[in-house]
């Protein structure tokens, strides 16, 4: 099963501060390690929400909001995206993780959606369109 794991935003990722070179050394290892035991599909670190934007749905209207947002502890600083067997597991590869910030931090582990958890209405036409999708993405350096 696919994972995304979230690192949440806290005061010092929303102020725009940089990890040390001691948590980069850390973090680096860490993703070593990952890419190692074939766990690491894809991750990276985000700049503060001082730097977004969100686009907001009502109907056919759309808004666009600039950040920065409230509530630090809604936002996410970065993400990885996991391959592995079970829920379990990404919680054990989280719980080696270095602290990814100088005080304290949260890390969300959220399973990703497969085609099969769609059921019928993920018609075998949307699949093909989805797969073919996939791999144009792929082969633009895409995901």
């Amino acid at each position: 099963m696919r994972v995304m794991v979230l690192v949440k935003a806290t005061q010092w990722s929303e102020a725009g501060e940089m990890p040390s070179e001691e948590l980069l050394s850390a973090m680096m290892s860490y993703n070593e390690e990952l890419v190692k035991a074939g766990v690491m599909v894809a991750g990276e670190g985000l700049h503060p929400s001082s730097r977004a934007a969100r686009i907001h749905f009502d109907g056919t209207s759309r808004t666009v909001i600039d950040g920065p947002f409230a509530e630090t502890k809604e936002l996410v600083a970065g993400f990885w995206i996991w391959n592995v067997a079970s829920l379990d597991e990404a919680i054990e590869w989280a719980k080696k993780c270095p602290n990814p910030m100088p005080g304290p931090s949260d890390l969300e582990i959220r399973p990703i959606f497969e085609a099969e958890d769609f059921g019928a209405e993920f018609t075998p036409e949307l699949q093909q369109r989805e797969a073919a999708l996939r791999q144009q993405a792929e082969g633009a350096g895409g995901a």
